[in-house]
Parts: C-alpha cells; structure tokens; sequence
C-alpha cells in the first residue's frame, strides 16, 4: 500500500513540473506611500515620496510635493524631480559629491519656465523663453 501512496506521489509531482508558467491574468497594483530602492549594502538609491505641505524656516508654506530621488552610491541625491499643484514641477541634476554649485536645474511654475546651468566655479547661466 505504501508503494502504491508513493508511486501516486511521484505521478502528481512530475506532472506538476511539466506544467508551464503563466501569469496571472489580474493586474497587479503596488501602492504605498512611497518607496526605496536600496543597494546591496542596503542603501538607499532610490526614493519616490509624497512630502506633506510644512512650514519653511522663514515661516512660508511648502505646499505637499511628489518627489523622486536618485541618490549616487556616496549619498548624493544627483537626480531630483518634483511635482506639485501650488509650487509647480521641476528637475535638478547635482554634480558628483564634493561639488556644491555644478547642477543644472530646469522648473516650471504657474506661466514661466526657468533653464539654469551652473558650474562650480561660479559661472552661471540662466536660459529664458524669448
């Protein structure tokens, strides 16, 4: 009898591995309210955040943001883009760690448009619509 259990056992196993792969036919929906990426030393590299509307230091309000982050493997946040109803949308690139002024940062608010490249010498250049 137990051979008989066993031989079944086997049947059922090697039909299963015969079988294909198939995904699922539901759609799948990841929802948070925000979410890292994080290396293999478990750093963050990667972040994409829903900041809520704060007060400023000298008091002013900054209204609720969507920010994604791309941070290089020293922490520098490099890669930055924003989004918001109140304070518009805009995306700054930050030079390598060490730099403090080479970045180029480009931004839309309400009716205009802003294009600023600056190198860490001080140069700076400001490209606005005709």
């Amino acid at each position: 009898m137990l051979t008989v259990v066993n031989v079944f056992l086997l049947a059922v196993l090697i039909s299963q591995v015969n079988r294909p792969a198939i995904a699922s036919e539901t759609q799948a929906m990841l929802r948070g309210r925000g979410l890292e990426i994080v290396d293999a030393n478990g750093r963050v590299r990667a972040s994409i955040s829903v900041m809520p509307e704060a007060k400023s230091a000298n008091g002013s309000t900054v209204p609720e943001t969507v920010l994604l982050r791309l941070i290089t493997e020293r922490g520098r946040p490099a890669v930055k883009i924003s989004t918001s109803e109140a304070g518009g949308s805009g995306m700054s690139l930050a030079g390598p760690t060490g730099t403090h002024q080479t970045y180029v940062s480009i931004g839309a608010k309400d009716t205009s448009t802003t294009f600023k490249l600056k190198n860490e010498d001080g140069k700076e250049r400001t490209l606005a619509p005709w």
